[in-house]
């Protein structure tokens, strides 16, 4: 039996902390929006609507790139604090590329970087042991 390809994804809608289940020691990398706070407030400065425009702009690239590194995994965990990891995964679904992935969500609170790892390592650690054939 080969061990299932598994990403835990840590994400609000400013930054995403990508950890792949390993027996190793857990990384983290990180993927951040480009719709900074900073950005916000200089395009708000212009007009509402434009920066309306620019942050679903900005939101959709952030979510094309998690969804480029996703791609490359069985099994994704979806956590965080706020609605970007529902929001991702309805962009998911709508894209036939995912639908061999299996994809979960969890509301969690925020977490430091040892947290999120031990939430990694226990959702799959526990998950693979209860159930290896799905």
């Amino acid at each position: 039996m080969t061990t299932a390809n598994c990403l835990g994804i840590w994400m609000d809608h400013q930054n995403a902390n990508l950890m792949e289940f390993t027996a190793d020691p857990i990384r983290t990398k990180t993927i951040d929006s480009k719709f900074t706070h900073e950005a916000k407030e200089q395009t708000l400065a212009k007009g509402e609507s434009l920066m309306h425009n620019k942050e679903q702009h900005e939101q959709a690239d952030y979510y094309k790139q998690l969804g480029a590194t996703i791609r490359n995994y069985n099994e994704v965990l979806l956590f965080g604090p706020t609605d970007a990891k529902v929001e991702l995964l309805n962009t998911l679904k709508a894209d036939h590329r995912f639908a061999n992935i299996k994809i979960k969500i969890k509301e969690t609170d925020k977490m430091t970087d040892n947290q999120q790892h031990a939430f990694v390592r226990e959702y799959f650690s526990g998950h693979q042991l209860l159930s290896p054939g799905t």
